[in-house]
């Protein structure tokens, strides 16, 4: 080989790569792009959820604020199963002075009904199917639980593409001596190219961030979520050390009990009453001893369940150092278990603080106008995808980026696709499948080639 021939030769597997990644690139947009619009639709109005509901469902969240005292919490009870009979579950707390107090009770057939209360005079305003707001269904779509189990899981698969997909679209824009497209948007939105540039700039300026909520995200996900959850709370490690001394412990987790938790905790079990020859606290005793321990308004309050059970308070506000845990003894009133973030480990508190960015709550609304931009460049960048696909795509045919001539190519980026697929089992599955495929359309292209 000459000198002369080397350049050329660079140029090519340097051409190659780039085809390898852009069809790639291709394989991921077309798997998660769909996913993508409506994760962040729905995201952008989750970020809102408290504003939205309270909009929604003014009716039965707000209330008159009054010069008086609030009712005790067994007034609340009382006026809910009044107007509901069953077995109360739990109460929440009004979280702010003009919010309703919400009493969840299972009624005699089963059904789990949040009753609405003003706390102020115990008047009933009104109930829904408990989880029943308009936010918890963005929530349910927004995790695509709403579509059942299967969907659901395909929620690790879209956050793992999606990575791949930041990954390969930052390669993709890397700058190679073109004079725009880099942080510019050339032409007019007839063209292509503008189409191309609106998409990549979007990206440059947003990759980070979107691969950042991808994975922060994860945690829900149904395979690698609950794995990781399972494993983090194994021999009960979702107390650390020192929080409870000699405490019974039963096989309920604390997620099962009072419902949504922090991710950390879902699977951290229930403490167990001792029981004694006196009379229970109480309700009303019960939230004095929660409030005296300085636990943050609008927490949630269960009931013991069973003469071994506890009363649980939970509070998950927007501020993480006011995350807090108490249980406590029915009986003696003693807390059992008092945790708050600070306890927690170095790898739980990284994940929670994960979560509480994507949630829009860290730092107050400029994280929910910060998401909400990301959610806004998604849609866009998906729209420009769109377009720009049309345009160039042949008639009649999907499009398909062409394979690299030299197929070795591809080793490197195999590569890296395993390891984020030893990572995420799914993403890994999914990965296998587009494989093969992949080398099937590579296959048939050749043969139509040679044939023609």
């Amino acid at each position: 080989m000459n000198a002369t021939s080397l350049p050329t030769a660079d140029a090519t597997r340097s051409a190659d790569l780039y085809r390898a990644v852009w069809r790639w690139h291709f394989y991921a947009g077309l798997l998660v792009l769909p996913f993508m619009i409506l994760l962040a639709v729905t995201g952008g109005l989750y970020l809102f959820r408290d504003e939205l509901d309270g909009l929604w469902h003014r009716d039965l969240k707000q209330v008159v604020v009054r010069d008086a005292p609030r009712q005790a919490p067994s007034e609340w009870v009382a006026a809910a199963l009044t107007a509901r009979p069953g077995t109360v579950l739990k109460f929440i707390s009004p979280a702010t002075a003009n919010a309703s107090a919400e009493v969840v009770v299972k009624t005699s057939d089963g059904a789990r009904r949040s009753v609405y209360v003003d706390p102020y005079d115990g008047r009933v305003l009104g109930e829904l199917a408990d989880r029943g707001t308009v936010m918890w269904l963005v929530r349910r779509l927004h995790s695509l639980a709403e579509f059942g189990t299967f969907p659901n899981a395909l929620i690790e698969i879209v956050g793992g593409w999606s990575i791949l997909l930041v990954g390969t679209g930052f390669y993709l824009w890397w700058p190679r001596r073109q004079s725009g497209g880099v942080v510019t948007v050339r032409g007019t939105p007839a063209k292509r190219v503008f189409w191309r540039d609106l998409h990549a700039v979007t990206g440059a300026f947003a990759g980070i961030a979107i691969g950042f909520m991808a994975l922060s995200g994860m945690p829900w996900s149904l395979v690698w979520g609950d794995k990781v959850n399972e494993i983090a709370n194994s021999s009960n490690y979702g107390y650390p050390a020192g929080v409870y001394t000699a405490v019974p412990m039963s096989d309920e987790h604390l997620a099962h009990a009072n419902g949504p938790t922090a991710w950390s905790l879902e699977q951290a079990k229930m403490p167990e009453s001792t029981p004694a020859p006196v009379t229970p606290i109480g309700i009303d005793e019960a939230a004095a001893i929660i409030e005296r321990l300085g636990v943050a308004p609008g927490y949630t309050l269960s009931l013991p369940s069973g003469s071994t059970g506890v009363y649980s308070a939970t509070v998950y506000p927007d501020d993480l150092s006011k995350q807090r845990v108490v249980h406590l003894d029915q009986y003696s009133g003693a807390p059992l278990i008092d945790m708050s973030y600070a306890d927690y480990g170095p790898a739980a508190k990284a994940m929670e603080w994960g979560i509480n960015v994507h949630m829009g709550q860290e730092f107050g609304l400029a994280n929910q106008l910060f998401m909400l931009a990301l959610c806004l460049a998604i849609l866009l960048m998906s729209v420009s995808a769109g377009v720009m696909w049309w345009k160039r795509r042949p008639a009649g045919s999907l499009g398909i980026p062409p394979a690299p001539q030299d197929r070795s190519v591809m080793r490197g980026l195999v590569a890296i696709m395993a390891v984020v697929g030893l990572i995420f089992p799914l993403v890994g599955a999914s990965l296998l499948v587009m494989l093969a495929l992949d080398f099937l359309f590579a296959r048939t292209r050749r043969a139509v080639t040679h044939h023609a």
